[in-house]
């Protein structure tokens, strides 16, 4: 078998798979750096923080849930809260079948939440979902290194129409402010697994990707018919003359790309919330209050002085202002409180001299 045959046989149905298992990787460690932030806000933040608890609980319980609706073992009992959540299916199925529903339990929260996303952008975005096809000048056309172009480069087409979208998106516009909102809600819940109230154990990127070893080590042979009816798919698409294979993966990478972006914005305004805490007194709010009125005023102003890149250049001026504004309040309140605290000890020094 020459070389090439090899490659299409055995190598190119790994590339988008390793592909998607490096989004979903890095989705990980952005899911741990938001955990992160949330411990340390949450002495401050307790309502909030459970409020993201609850979140992380409610996408891992409809996950769970859609796993046994999948498989056809029903639901008799759905359980909702904000310390735990739990779905106990009407027949006990086990095999194959209750690999299934653990795969939607502990995959389906990193990839179900984006595709809300996804359906949403589809009516928002003018441009990014071409999946674009092996070129035609090449004989071969499946290769490993085929199939890692086509999936790097409709990702890139992707992420490319996506970022125009948020670079250009318009805050007055209700679906667009809406789809904003929408991101930053799916950010503060896309975590595989939650803090509970009684923590037996650190739940952190480990303890996840342990979860995900144990479900495929623990059922060796679901993880070999799962890689049997891929290459299979491969196969099909390849005799076929489809792209039908890396579309299916393609579209993974999308949602890894919504996931991670969500993620991001989740963690700036996490980041933004851990430092206005260091704000003493009131004055943290005027960096919040800033946000909205750096961004109205610049509308107004390039409404009468248009530009070619208004609502980009707003949303610079937004992040500009807060991070200005709030920089300023932590020095100069900081320095201040520090003064008052200084001349307070330097009187009860002085004080105490005196009485020696």
């Amino acid at each position: 078998m020459e070389a090439s045959s090899i490659d299409i046989v055995v190598f190119a149905p790994l590339a988008p798979v390793l592909g998607v298992l490096l989004f979903w990787f890095i989705q990980l460690v952005f899911i741990e750096s938001e955990k992160y932030l949330l411990s340390k806000i949450r002495p401050n933040h307790e309502p909030f923080c459970r409020f993201t608890n609850f979140l992380g609980i409610l996408f891992q319980t409809i996950c769970h849930a859609l796993g046994y609706t999948v498989t056809k073992s029903g639901i008799s009992n759905f359980h909702l809260g904000v310390d735990y959540g739990k779905v106990v299916p009407k027949k006990e199925k086990k095999g194959i079948f209750e690999w299934i529903s653990n795969v939607f339990l502990f995959i389906g929260p990193f990839f179900i939440p984006a595709f809300l996303l996804l359906v949403c952008l589809y009516f928002l975005m003018s441009s990014g979902f071409e999946i674009v096809t092996p070129s035609q000048l090449l004989e071969l056309k499946y290769t490993f290194g085929e199939q890692i172009n086509t999936f790097g480069a409709s990702l890139y087409f992707f992420a490319n129409g996506f970022f125009n979208f948020l670079l250009n998106i318009d805050l007055l516009h209700p679906a667009h402010f809406g789809f904003l909102m929408l991101m930053v809600f799916l950010g503060m819940g896309i975590r595989p697994s939650y803090i509970g109230k009684e923590k037996r154990e650190k739940v952190d990127m480990l303890y996840d990707l342990k979860n995900i070893k144990t479900l495929f080590l623990n059922k060796p042979l679901c993880l070999i018919t799962l890689f049997a009816f891929a290459y299979f798919f491969f196969y099909v698409s390849f005799w076929l003359g489809q792209n039908w294979y890396v579309a299916f993966f393609i579209i993974l990478g999308w949602l890894s790309i919504i996931s991670l972006v969500s993620l991001i914005i989740a963690d700036m305004i996490l980041l933004l919330i851990k430092t206005t805490d260091e704000i003493p007194g009131g004055w943290k709010v005027f960096s919040y209050v800033t946000m909205p009125v750096s961004y109205i005023i610049a509308r107004v102003f390039f409404f009468y002085f248009p530009t070619d890149f208004t609502k980009t250049v707003s949303i610079l001026i937004l992040i500009i202002s807060t991070i200005t504004v709030t920089y300023l309040l932590l020095k100069r309140k900081s320095n201040k409180f520090k003064t008052k605290r200084d001349i307070k000890k330097l009187k009860k020094n002085s004080k105490g001299e005196k009485d020696g």
